[in-house]
């Protein structure tokens, strides 16, 4: 069995930048830490990509904080976590949930079984919606999130949504 890491978001906006927050900033040396603890092969990692009319959009209207903008300082990862990451493993993503990630961890676990664990930013928002599409995909699979490095808009939603995934058969380590 492989076991691969996805790590969600891990973007400067969302860490210090125009969606920052202390939980944020608190979680970086753990998720630092998780990823050592796995083969660079088995590292993917998402980056929320928005263009510049991103307050034009669905998502923009309902929450109108441009960030993580294509090219933009805040739309990159962390670069201690950058360097960690193959960046054929990168996924853009322009929505709270990979498809891509979902259909590319779905097909790698045709040829040899996997177990998932997320990590990451916001565990509210983007952790919990690639989860919840990963269990969709693949209901067999382990699917695990490590609750000390992720974090929330706020920490009672991070504690929403933990409970959330965990109602749905995501264990919550």
């Amino acid at each position: 069995m492989r076991k691969v890491l996805v790590v969600v978001d891990m973007q400067k906006d969302f860490i210090d930048g125009s969606l920052g927050t202390a939980e944020a900033q608190a979680i970086v040396q753990s998720v630092i830490e998780k990823m050592k603890s796995y083969d660079k092969a088995d590292i993917y990692a998402t980056r929320d990509t928005h263009s510049d009319n991103y307050l034009e959009t669905a998502e923009g209207r309902k929450l109108p904080v441009v960030h993580c903008v294509k090219g933009t300082e805040g739309w990159q990862i962390h670069p201690e976590l950058e360097a960690q990451i193959d960046m054929a493993h990168m996924i853009d993503k322009p929505s709270f949930g990979s498809l891509e990630l979902m259909e590319l961890l779905r097909k790698e676990n045709e040829s040899e079984p996997l177990e998932i664990e997320l990590v990451g930013l916001c565990t509210d928002i983007c952790v919990v919606s690639n989860a919840l599409l990963l269990k969709a995909a693949l209901p067999e699979v382990v699917i695990q999130v490590d609750a000390g490095c992720c974090a929330g808009v706020t920490p009672e939603s991070h504690k929403a949504a933990l409970l959330t995934m965990k109602m749905c058969q995501i264990e919550i380590v």
